[in-house]
């Protein structure tokens, strides 16, 4: 088992909107802002080298096809996926398995590529079986007004067409690959987190569960989140078996602190080790 984290890009999201109810005094100290509350934030992918021969690769950045209609987020430094996964020995062709964590734009926008002349799309991993919540596809497909405008229907109607789209139910196994996912509501309907068993310890990819470091404080809750109070329970049963088992997180967007593992720290939770 062998994984590697890829930084396909950034964006800025508003402050105040990443934090939610929680001050600017408090969550400024904790993360860096410029002027206009604007938080510089990465997208992360997983690339996870399976010992049963499967190539996994979890989440896909934005892409390129919607980045007029997102100017606001000012994307930054993007990576074409396929072309970084061929930095690491791998073909877009020979990945069996993409799982989405859910299906906003930021998470999902590379699995489908646009021709610019034609508008014709097409899949970026065409071999490979796409895993999505049952619960998130029936959101993505008939979205509440407050969370519409994350997603678009040209991420992944073309995976459903080709009959590439792997839909789950309730926790499971991914076979004999040592990642196993679990679902989470709060930040959406149905989100799934990967847990991998990687050698000497578990690694955990929640998503936007747990975002940015700053998001292990439970009450620190993303204005994004569809479902406030149902994060907060969320949240802490993720932290509270990353504590107790040792696992290590790795955060999604927090552009300063990839990976770390935690602890309990009275009614809070600490960061120590692999920042």
């Amino acid at each position: 088992m062998k994984y590697y984290i890829i930084n396909t890009g950034y964006f800025y999201a508003d402050g105040g909107v990443m934090f939610g109810a929680i001050p600017k005094a408090a969550w400024k100290k904790r993360y860096d802002a410029g002027d206009a509350n604007d938080c510089r934030l990465v997208m992360r992918s997983l690339l996870v080298l399976a010992d049963d021969g499967r190539v996994i690769l979890v989440d896909a950045g934005v892409g390129t096809k919607q980045l007029k209609k997102l100017a606001s987020y000012k994307f930054s430094g993007l990576l074409d996926l396929r072309q970084g996964l061929l930095q690491l020995g791998v073909k877009a062709e020979a990945v069996t398995d993409v799982v989405l964590t859910h299906l906003h734009f930021d998470h999902c926008g590379s699995v489908t590529l646009k021709d610019e002349e034609t508008g014709e799309l097409s899949l970026s991993f065409p071999h490979a079986r796409h895993w999505v919540s049952r619960a998130q596809w029936e959101n993505f497909l008939s979205p509440h007004p407050l969370e519409k405008d994350s997603y678009f229907l040209e991420d992944m109607m073309p995976v459903e067409e080709a009959g590439l789209l792997q839909l789950v139910e309730a926790d499971c196994e991914m076979g004999s690959s040592g990642v196993s996912l679990r679902l989470y509501d709060g930040h959406t309907p149905g989100q799934l987190v990967p847990y991998i068993a990687a050698p000497d310890k578990t690694v955990v990819f929640p998503g936007d569960v747990v975002p940015l470091a700053a998001h292990c404080s439970p009450a620190w809750i993303s204005a994004y989140d569809t479902s406030p109070l149902i994060s907060y329970h969320e949240k802490i049963r993720l932290l509270e078996e990353a504590v107790d088992k040792g696992q290590q997180l790795i955060f999604c967007h927090d552009a300063y602190t990839p990976q770390t593992f935690i602890r309990r720290a009275g009614k809070y939770y600490s960061l120590y080790g692999n920042f």
